[in-house]
C-alpha cells in the first residue's frame, strides 16, 4: 500500500473523516463562520509548482525587510523573518509543555502567513508538511528534495559525528547524527541565514541567543526520528486521549510526532528555543495544528474551549491556571490575544481550514 493510501487509511478507519464535515462543526457561531471566506491550507506536496515558488519568494522577502524588534532586546535581529524566531525565543519557557502550546502557536504561524499576505505581496495561503507521508525517509519528501520548489534539501553529509546534547525545560536528550549534518547544498534556502541562537545546545549563541550569530542553515534529516512521525503514530495521538491535558502530554513528549518532526530535521530545528529559524518550522506547525484541529473536530462541543495547566512549562515557575481568558503575549508580532480568541480555525481572527 502506498504512503499516501496508508495514511488516509489509517485516517479514516478510526473515523477522522472530519475536515469534509460541516463548517459547523468546528465553531461556536455557525453563523458568522457562513459570512467569511475559508481559506484552505493544503499540504505543501499538493500545491502546484507555481504555488511553491510563490510561497518560497515571499518567505525570501520576509528575510529580506527590515526586524521590528528592539535592537537593544534582539540585537542580532536582522529581518522580520528573524522577528519570528526571536519572540520564540523569548516566550519559550511560557509556550511549550504548559497549556499556551497549542494555542499560542495557532496565532503565531497565522500571523506569519499575514505577513507573508501583507508585506510581501503572497496570495496563497500557509502550506503544512504532512509528516505521515515521508516517514520512512524525510529524504524522499517534496519539503526536502532540494529542488527549486522544495523548502531546500538536506545538510551535507559530515561523517564520524557525535551525538548533540540538548537541554530545555528540564529536559536532557542526545540526538544522534543521521543523514546529512552540514549546511544545505540545493534549493531555495541554500543560502539561508540563520541569525539567532542557539541555546538548547553548545555552543551558545551571544546574549541569551537573542544576539547576532549568523550561520549556514544546517539540517541532519534522521530517519530515525521520522519513525515517531508514522500514520499510525498520528492516529493514536488524534484517536486516544478524550482531553486536551491527555492529547498534548502525547503530542508534546519527547517520543511524540512533535518531537519526531522537529527532531527529524535536525539543525536548529532541534532548538526548543530558536527552532523558526528554518524556514520548514512554519510547514512543520501547520501539521502541528492540523492534527489538534482534526481532534477537536471529533468533538466539537467538547474540544474546541478546553484548557488545562499554568502558563509556564511544566509550571516552573509556578504560574496561573490557564482559563479561556488568559492573555497570550505575542511580543513585537501583535497585541495579547486571550486563549477564547484562539480555539477555533474559524473563528476569532481565523478564516482557514485544512484540506
Amino acid at each position: 500500500m502506498k504512503l499516501k493510501a496508508l495514511s488516509v487509511y489509517l485516517l479514516c478507519a478510526a473515523g477522522f473523516l472530519v475536515q469534509a464535515t460541516p463548517v459547523d462543526r468546528y465553531t461556536n457561531s455557525s453563523e458568522a463562520a457562513a459570512t467569511k471566506q475559508i481559506k484552505k491550507w493544503q499540504a505543501q506536496g499538493t500545491l502546484s509548482a507555481k504555488a511553491r515558488k510563490e510561497y518560497i519568494k515571499a518567505v525570501q522577502c520576509l528575510t529580506s525587510k527590515p526586524a521590528k524588534s528592539s535592537k537593544i532586546d534582539v540585537p542580532g535581529a536582522r529581518s522580520r523573518f528573524d522577528d519570528w524566531a526571536a519572540v520564540h525565543i523569548k516566550l519559550t519557557n511560557n509556550v511549550h509543555f504548559s497549556g499556551l502550546f497549542l494555542h499560542f502557536h495557532r496565532y503565531f504561524l497565522w500571523l506569519y502567513e499575514k505577513a507573508l499576505q501583507d508585506e510581501c505581496g503572497y496570495k496563497g495561503t500557509q502550506p503544512y508538511w504532512d509528516w505521515t507521508l515521508s516517514w520512512e525517509d524525510p529524504r524522499k519528501s517534496s519539503v526536502f528534495d532540494g529542488s527549486p520548489t522544495s523548502m531546500g534539501s538536506n545538510g551535507a553529509y559530515i561523517p564520524n559525528r557525535n551525538g548533540t546534547a540538548i537541554s530545555a525545560f528540564g529536559l536532557h536528550a542526545i540526538i544522534p547524527p543521521a543523514t546529512g549534518g552540514g549546511c544545505v547544498t540545493a534549493g531555495p534556502f541554500k543560502n539561508h541565514s540563520v541569525n539567532l541562537g542557539p541555546i538548547a545546545y553548545a555552543p551558545q549563541g551571544p546574549n541569551g541567543g537573542l544576539g547576532y550569530n549568523p550561520r549556514c542553515l544546517v539540517r541532519d534529516l534522521s530517519p530515525m526520528f521520522s519513525n515517531q512521525t508514522k500514520p499510525s503514530d498520528v492516529a493514536k495521538v488524534i484517536g486516544e486521549p478524550q482531553d486536551l491535558y491527555s492529547f498534548d502530554d502525547l503530542f508534546e513528549g519527547l517520543t511524540g510526532v512533535h518531537a519526531g518532526g522537529h527532531f527529524q530535521m535536525g539543525g536548529v530545528g532541534i532548538d526548543a528555543f530558536a527552532s523558526p529559524g528554518d524556514p520548514v518550522f512554519y510547514l512543520h506547525h501547520a501539521q502541528v495544528d492540523r492534527v489538534w484541529t482534526i481532534w477537536q473536530g471529533l468533538k466539537p462541543k467538547e474540544r474546541l474551549n478546553q484548557v488545562f495547566g499554568t502558563g509556564t512549562a511544566f509550571n516552573v515557575p509556578p504560574s496561573a491556571n490557564v482559563t479561556l481568558d488568559t492573555q497570550v503575549d505575542f511580543d513585537v508580532l501583535a497585541a495579547e490575544k486571550k486563549i477564547r480568541d484562539l480555539t477555533s480555525t474559524i473563528d476569532g481572527p481565523f478564516c482557514y481550514r485544512y484540506v
